[in-house]
């Protein structure tokens, strides 16, 4: 017993020594020993202290029992022998107590007039711990009972299917705000200065060499009209943008150049350019594309001749398509 209680002092000093080296040292994302490898000298130097520490406590301890004359040592030994003996009396009247069960000598109080081939029949209680769960379970079912079918309380499939709406709610909440999760359907177009900005520098870098840098197209098509080979708008040109055109003759998809945010920028610049006059526009390529959600107050229809319609559509509103 003296070595287990030994063990654990010295096992708490070096617990408490770790304890403490993490609540006073910064260590980041790394661990304490990755941090400070010396801390394993340290703890080292501890153990070595806290053994030589038992060991001299104890070596101290028998040198003093057996300075002791006999009969001071046989009363040591009965007053130890006690102290051990009353250490756990505690728990084993508990345990008794739960099992309530007659001692082996005293069974006779308790046997059966039943016989079956010299097999005898005790009428032992039923254990305590037994009884106390069995009418813990019946206070629960008249809780339950009341909670559930009195009351009218949610079920489990109920609450599950409430939880799983919520958990869904909040992660369409949370790709609503989070840049890095837009997709060709959860896209937005960016007005503000900054997202412009970002988005001219993106198409200066990377689109210019085939768009030109007015957009007014060269080997890629000319951007500032309302002509699409691939759709117009937001979804679309994000969608372009990221997927890449048309197999074997269009750009190459950006989404491994640029993250969602980035491709957002560039696709919100590019509609910021519908209307402009490039330099030297390119022919207009693909279909006229008009946005089917649009009001009607954002779209006008001019007559240019008896052959042709002309529609300029106003951009400055959230749902621009292009």
């Amino acid at each position: 017993m003296k070595k287990l209680f030994s063990a654990l002092r010295i096992t708490g000093i070096l617990a408490l020594a770790i304890i403490l080296a993490n609540a006073t040292l910064e260590t980041g994302d790394q661990n304490i020993f990755e941090a400070y490898p010396i801390i394993w000298l340290i703890l080292g130097v501890i153990l070595l202290i806290g053994i030589a520490i038992e060991v001299s406590v104890a070596a101290l301890e028998r040198t003093l029992y057996m300075s002791l004359k006999p009969e001071a040592r046989a009363e040591y030994d009965k007053a130890i022998a006690l102290k051990r003996k009353k250490s756990f009396s505690w728990f084993k009247e508990t345990y008794d107590k739960l099992l309530d069960k007659k001692p082996i000598e005293r069974e006779e109080e308790i046997i059966l007039d039943h016989n079956y081939d010299g097999i005898k029949e005790l009428d032992n209680n039923l254990p305590p711990w037994w009884l106390y769960g069995f009418y813990a379970t019946i206070i629960f079912a008249g809780i339950y009972l009341a909670r559930y079918h009195i009351f009218d309380g949610s079920t489990q499939k109920e609450e599950y299917l409430m939880e799983v709406a919520e958990a869904r709610a909040a992660v369409e909440e949370y790709k609503k705000n989070a840049k890095g999760l837009i997709d060709a359907n959860t896209v937005e177009l960016l007005t503000g200065e900054a997202d412009i900005n970002s988005g001219k520098a993106l198409f200066s870098g990377n689109c210019a060499a085939c768009h030109k840098i007015d957009g007014g197209g060269g080997i890629g098509p000319n951007l500032t009209d309302s002509y699409w080979i691939l759709g117009g708008g937001i979804k679309n040109v994000f969608n372009t943008i990221s997927e890449g055109g048309r197999a074997g003759k269009g750009m190459v998809a950006w989404k491994t150049d640029l993250n969602p945010e980035e491709i957002a920028q560039v696709a919100s610049y590019v509609l910021s350019l519908h209307g402009t006059t490039p330099a030297d526009p390119k022919e207009p390529q693909g279909e006229l594309w008009v946005d089917p959600d649009a009001r009607v107050d954002e779209v006008e229809v001019e007559m240019t001749d008896t052959s042709s319609v002309e529609i300029e559509m106003d951009y400055k509103s959230e749902n621009i398509l292009e």
